[in-house]
């Protein structure tokens, strides 16, 4: 079992390869520390499985997902995070991630969620189970930042951390422009005037840590 590592911290990626060998002994493992790499090592070498974080340097773990889809559609991904379900998971989930898992909980709940991923099934925490059983009543009367698209949830969580329109585009490897006309759009489906707006509003709806 070949098993592909994806998160910008050392620390992290040692941590769950150990927690890995105690259950899978013969795994072998891979690393990457950025998106760049993860999309290079997957497209390059065969792995079985791909853990990867939501958060890398250089962009959107919900980006490098979707790409990994389109380069291998069979190889599950399972995403983990330090960013509670209720923010991210229902997004990753349809965008092909055969689980979601935070990084609170990774350490009891890695090994049964990479066999779930293995077998070709989906893993999902109770608790998010419980959302998706929910989530088409919760399309007709939840709230506005649910009618974002994937990028505009993107930008709008990063200005809300107080980030500026050209620190975003940067991280988000896009031009000022591209991110300055997200965050239009994001302002009038929220119905939003500006930023202090935005981040009251992230803040009241738990999109921000």
């Amino acid at each position: 079992m070949r098993i592909l590592i994806a998160d910008d911290h050392a620390v992290v990626r040692q941590g769950l390869k150990q927690i890995l060998t105690d259950e899978f002994p013969t795994a072998m493992f891979g690393e990457a520390a950025n998106a760049a790499e993860v999309l290079t090592q997957a497209r390059n070498q065969k792995w079985d499985l791909v853990l990867l974080d939501i958060s890398l340097p250089d962009k959107s773990g919900l980006d490098v997902l979707k790409e990994l889809k389109q380069a291998q559609p069979k190889l599950p991904t399972l995403v983990l995070s330090m960013h509670p379900e209720d923010q991210f998971a229902v997004r990753v989930l349809k965008a092909g991630a055969a689980g979601y898992l935070t990084k609170e909980t990774a350490t009891e709940k890695l090994a049964e969620a990479v066999r779930k991923a293995l077998s070709g099934g989906t893993y999902v925490s109770s608790s998010l189970a419980e959302t998706l059983a929910h989530d088409v009543s919760r399309k007709l009367d939840g709230p506005p930042h649910e009618m974002l698209s994937d990028r505009e949830f993107e930008v709008a969580r990063l200005l809300a951390s107080g980030k500026t329109v050209k620190e975003i585009a940067g991280v988000m490897s896009l031009s000022v422009k591209t991110i300055s006309t997200y965050r239009t759009r994001l302002l009038e489906k929220l119905r939003l005037r500006n930023n202090a707006e935005l981040a009251r509003y992230a803040l009241e709806h738990h999109l921000v840590d």
